[in-house]
């Protein structure tokens, strides 16, 4: 994984029952041709080329090669908060192959019992800037400002948000945001506290 920057994170507020838990949370952004990651030690973008043409074992071993390397650059987390499909663009090409991309990837998650968010494109928009119908340029800016991160694309981006939603939601938030940003977690389908807790 590229380290493009490091982020500093507070611990969990200390219980009666021992030290403060740190959790490890990973982003996912998942797409065909830029697959983004954001975990404690940075984000990272998996590129991928394909024609709607490629032969099904050509788009299989394009899709095994995209969860490999996310499996990998994720490793062993606490929690995955991972962006739900854009029912919007379900129109767009090759939307089976990403729908096919997505379940590999959750599923592949739920099978290690790592714990699954699932958010909303509007949610992660609306953390990021405030309103949900943002663009992926005006997420890209506010994930800069907000996080001081280098990040060279919105994939990357995108996914540093959602990492940023789930640490948010465990209590151990990346940086302060508006009360109207923080409401996006309200749209998201979490897992059970006690799954990640565990």
């Amino acid at each position: 994984m590229t380290t493009l920057f490091q982020l500093t994170e507070a611990p969990a507020a200390t219980t009666a029952a021992g030290p403060p838990a740190r959790y490890r949370v990973a982003g996912l952004d998942i797409s065909l041709t830029g697959t983004g990651i954001a975990t404690l030690g940075g984000t990272t973008c998996i590129r991928t080329k394909g024609r709607r043409a490629d032969s099904i074992p050509d788009r299989r071993a394009r899709q095994k090669h995209i969860v490999d390397t996310a499996l990998t650059e994720i490793g062993t987390v606490d929690l995955a908060c991972v962006e739900g499909p854009s029912h919007a663009s379900m129109g767009q090409a090759g939307h089976h192959d990403l729908s096919g991309l997505w379940w590999c990837i959750v599923g592949a998650l739920v099978d290690r019992d790592i714990p699954v968010a699932v958010v909303p494109p509007m949610s992660r928009a609306k953390y990021a800037t405030g309103k949900g119908n943002s663009r992926k340029a005006a997420v890209l800016e506010a994930a800069r400002k907000r996080y001081g991160a280098i990040l060279p694309n919105d994939n990357e981006a995108d996914a540093l948000i959602l990492r940023a939603m789930g640490m948010e939601w465990l209590g151990t938030p990346l940086a302060e945001v508006p009360d109207g940003h923080r409401a996006a977690l309200a749209g998201v389908q979490w897992p059970d506290r006690e799954a990640v807790a565990r």
